[in-house]
């Protein structure tokens, strides 16, 4: 099975604790997609009372997530900075690929190319004292994996 199998596995544990009104937004098609396309082999679980910024998900777990917040969740103003995040973050990454595969430099060893330093980590951010619904928790973490919050 393929990444993407495991990624429709850990997708489908993820959007099944979003409230029933919300999980009801995304197609039935592609949520049986998911189900005929998921890996049966590969187990994967989350806590719904945890962040799921600090869950093991793939990268392409979180693309799909950000695709399905992006297209059924989202209001017009939230999809359109969503776009524009998501445009400047493939040019970035373009950017950083013509940095590491710059013609000129293919020849030079890996330790005289240098590299765009990374961007500095956000601090932890302030414990909250209410509870926050799991569709909350959820809409968080796509802004945060996006670089929004």
């Amino acid at each position: 099975m393929s990444e993407s199998n495991k990624a429709y596995t850990e997708v489908l544990e993820i959007i099944k604790y979003l409230p029933k009104e919300e999980y009801d937004k995304i197609p039935r098609e592609k949520i049986e997609f998911f189900e005929q396309n998921k890996d049966p082999n590969y187990s994967f679980e989350i806590n719904p009372e945890e962040d799921l910024a600090t869950q093991n998900i793939s990268r392409e777990a979180n693309a799909i997530i950000v695709v399905l917040y992006r297209d059924y969740f989202a209001t017009e103003k939230q999809k359109e900075d969503l776009d524009q995040i998501l445009e400047l973050n493939q040019r970035k990454e373009d950017l950083k690929k013509s940095i590491r595969y710059d013609p000129d430099k293919v020849f030079e060893s890996k330790e005289e190319i240098k590299e765009e330093p990374e961007e500095p980590k956000e601090e932890p951010k302030e414990i909250q004292e209410y509870k926050e619904s799991f569709f909350e928790r959820f809409k968080k973490f796509v802004l945060r994996l996006l670089g929004k919050e």
